[in-house]
């Protein structure tokens, strides 16, 4: 097939791209891929979500090596028919101008148009869905009439209230949830784009269509399905949060076709070494406590392990001495015990195991907190001075554990981590790649669970420092117009617009996990897919 590629991203993921534009012929050519492919799913397939231009699919590199997976999904490719079949039609009703559209006035002035002859073409089309992405239910719809093409804005407002109807060079979208956003904002409408305890989540999917009908006044938003209330008592109660506590399991695969990042534990090997100690299975729900830890108040009879960073955890019985905690150990505790946290001695986030796991209802099938989506765990926040957890029931043949402690390697302020190159490294000089492997990188004070942001030399692109959106994983090294990189994490988004220099493999990402912002220093080291899936076999 002509123009097709298959570019690795990191050791578990890679990308088939069909083209390099925003066209609806090659948006339907990506879907029959993707159909076909969940048709003919090969071993170790996890999940695919096609973009414009490309299908990302993630695998499981114990299974099947990267160049096995790249000629099963040429085959499918070089044979699979586009999705030419019309999907479901979605109306929105839609408030154009006034305070439901401010950029409308901006767009008609620079198109030459009156605010009526805007919102006549802007109705007057029939989208298609062409992809989900950059966040839950955020469809791209495609295309909008030549005579409206506009820019985004120069600068993106901090806050885009959701149901805002927007329009960004030849598309047009509508906002599921309040967020930033750079796009002109012509109305808004009430209809929900995303509900995660509905069946699908997402009202529009890729290949839908979309006709935007304007009212005068919008009809009522439609109630949200009710969450469902986990059944256990009260467990333990939150005395003080620390400064980022959240519920996290090993997360949500399987819906990022959706736009819903996989979300789960930053450092998965410490949340598995706490849930194991507890006497958990490795997917059970704990508490992920960044860089302050909390202050917890035992209600009933539990055992506990910390693992990950040192803060110093305490455990303070009534009557007895205060005891530190000591790490790869469980440790009972008694109703009126409280833990505490102390000062950080090394890492950035360390993780609570309770026997039972902590039992909030699962969402899309997992218990994790989604910060930026704002649902799983606790209403999709952190958690709050006053909040009572619940714990599930333990297991009871469950045996004591003790493992050993971090190794010293894994304790310090910089960390080397291995990278595959690419699938973007082509649109970087040869000085940025070389920078990028020989360079220490500082994470910036403002790095999170969506991405660390890095500072050092610039890495400068060879032309345009955007590309046509497609999909990310968490370890994807994007670097935006600035030539500072950003390295996903396991809450960022689920498609990016920016180059990708390199992917971290998933081994290492633990180790950007426990850096700590505004003092944290990071090396790549290049490695081949196939020395990166080699290395990954030969673990005991």
């Amino acid at each position: 097939m002509t123009g097709l590629r298959l570019l690795p991203v990191g050791d578990a993921a890679l990308s088939v791209e069909l083209g390099d534009a925003i066209e609806p012929a090659l948006a339907a050519r990506v879907r029959g891929l993707d159909r076909a492919l969940g048709r003919e799913a090969f071993p170790g397939f996890l999940e695919a979500a096609p973009t414009y231009r490309s299908l990302l699919v993630l695998y499981d590199p114990a299974v099947i090596i990267f160049a096995e997976a790249g000629r099963r999904l040429r085959s499918l490719a070089e044979a699979a028919p586009s999705a030419d079949t019309p999907g479901a039609l979605h109306t929105v009703p839609t408030r154009y101008g006034g305070e439901e559209g401010p950029d409308l006035a901006e767009v008609a002035r620079r198109r030459g148009l009156t605010e009526a002859d805007v919102v006549d073409r802007h109705a007057a089309v029939e989208y298609g869905a062409l992809m989900l992405g950059f966040m839950p239910g955020f469809a791209y719809l495609g295309m909008l009439p030549a005579e409206l093409e506009t820019p985004r804005r120069e600068t993106p407002r901090v806050r885009v209230p959701a149901g805002s109807v927007a329009i960004a060079g030849r598309q047009t979208a509508i906002y599921p949830a309040a967020s930033p956003g750079g796009w002109q904002i012509i109305g808004r409408t009430s209809i929900r784009l995303f509900d995660p305890r509905a069946d699908p989540p997402c009202l529009i999917q890729a290949g839908d269509r979309v006709r935007f009908v304007r009212v005068g006044e919008l009809p009522p938003a439609p109630s949200t399905v009710p969450a469902t209330a986990a059944a256990s008592v009260p467990a333990i109660e939150v005395l003080r949060p620390g400064l980022l506590t959240t519920v996290q399991d090993l997360g949500r695969p399987g819906w990022r076709r959706a736009g819903v990042s996989a979300s789960g534990a930053a450092d998965a090997p410490a949340l598995r070494a706490a849930n194991r100690l507890a006497g958990n299975p490795d997917g059970a729900a704990g508490l992920e406590c960044t860089v302050v830890g909390p202050r917890l108040r035992f209600l009933a009879a539990s055992r506990f392990a910390v693992t990950g960073a040192d803060l110093s955890p305490v455990l303070h019985r009534d009557g007895h001495d205060s005891w530190p905690v000591p790490p790869g150990t469980p440790v009972p505790a008694q109703a009126g015990h409280v833990l505490a946290f102390g000062a950080r001695r090394w890492g950035c986030r360390a993780y609570v195991a309770f026997a039972g796991g902590i039992d909030v209802a699962p969402v899309l099938g997992s218990r994790s907190t989604d910060l930026t989506a704002g649902f799983g765990g606790l209403d999709g926040r952190a958690l709050r001075a006053g909040d009572h957890l619940g714990l599930g029931t333990p297991a009871t043949n469950a045996p004591p554990l003790r493992i050993a402690a971090e190794p010293p390697a894994a304790r310090g302020a910089e960390a080397t981590v291995r990278v595959v190159l690419g699938p973007q490294d082509d649109h970087f000089t040869p000085a940025a790649l070389e920078a990028f492997r020989a360079e220490a990188f500082s994470l910036l004070p403002e790095s999170d669970r969506v991405g660390c942001r890095l500072r050092g030399p610039r890495l400068d692109h060879r032309g345009a420092a955007e590309i046509v959106t497609d999909g990310i994983v968490p370890g994807c090294v994007q670097v935006p117009p600035d030539g500072q990189p950003i390295v996903m994490m396991a809450g960022g988004p689920t498609t990016g617009g920016y180059p990708k220099i390199a992917t971290v493999v998933r081994a290492d990402l633990p180790a950007l996990a426990q850096l700590l912002p505004g003092e944290g220093r990071v090396r790549f080291r290049a490695v081949t897919v196939e020395e990166a899936q080699a290395a990954l076999r030969s673990r005991p």
